[in-house]
């Protein structure tokens, strides 16, 4: 019988359900370094997100279409979000001057000071990885990398920037070989991106 990831019975002939609650353990970490820092500005943690996301991409990705695609959330979600961060003064309208009913959000003075002050919040995490060796940093990047492009194939991530789904990216020789075309040379697995400002989408 197929047990739960969750029922720990079942942990010492599962390797794959004990992967999956250490990938939880993460997530679990961090959310809540976000609500730590969500409560000490007054902001909530989507709403930290999305300045965070405005603060470095560029224009075309922030519109709230995009930003809902991004989150995994209804456009309604962002919208609410947006409402407040607009009303806090954090960010204001740029009018897309092809369609007048789109419009871009780009962050004010205010909304970059919060940028400055949350940027961080990862770093517990991010010291973790930097206590690993570099051969385990390695495996544990292709590792993930791997099950995000898997959960983005079958439609849990809606939207990732990711060399596997570019349609600069080529591969060959069952695939460990990695080339870009938008760069015109061969990538390492190292080199592979998660979130690549010149990915464009093979769709």
């Amino acid at each position: 019988m197929y047990n739960s990831v969750f029922d720990p019975s079942g942990h010492d002939e599962s390797l794959d359900a004990k992967i999956v609650v250490g990938l939880e353990r993460i997530s679990e970490a961090f959310r809540v370094s976000l609500w730590q820092q969500s409560k000490q500005i007054g902001l909530s943690p989507i709403q930290i997100q999305l300045l965070l996301f405005l603060n470095f991409h560029d224009t075309e990705k922030c519109k709230v279409t995009y930003l809902a695609k991004e989150f995994n959330l209804t456009k309604a979600t962002v919208s609410e979000a947006v409402r407040t961060i607009l009303k806090k003064g954090l960010v204001v309208k740029e009018e897309d001057l092809s369609d007048t009913r789109s419009y871009s959000l780009r962050l004010t003075s205010d909304g970059k000071k919060i940028v400055e002050q949350t940027q961080f919040f990862a770093n517990n995490i991010l010291n973790a990885v930097q206590n690993l060796e570099n051969q385990d940093k390695k495996a544990l990047f292709q590792s993930l990398f791997n099950v995000i492009f898997q959960l983005q194939k079958i439609g849990v991530i809606q939207l990732q920037r990711m060399c596997f789904s570019c349609r600069y990216y080529k591969s060959g020789h069952g695939g460990k070989t990695h080339y870009c075309q938008y760069l015109q040379s061969s990538i390492s697995e190292n080199q592979l991106k998660i979130d690549c400002p010149d990915y464009e989408s093979k769709n």
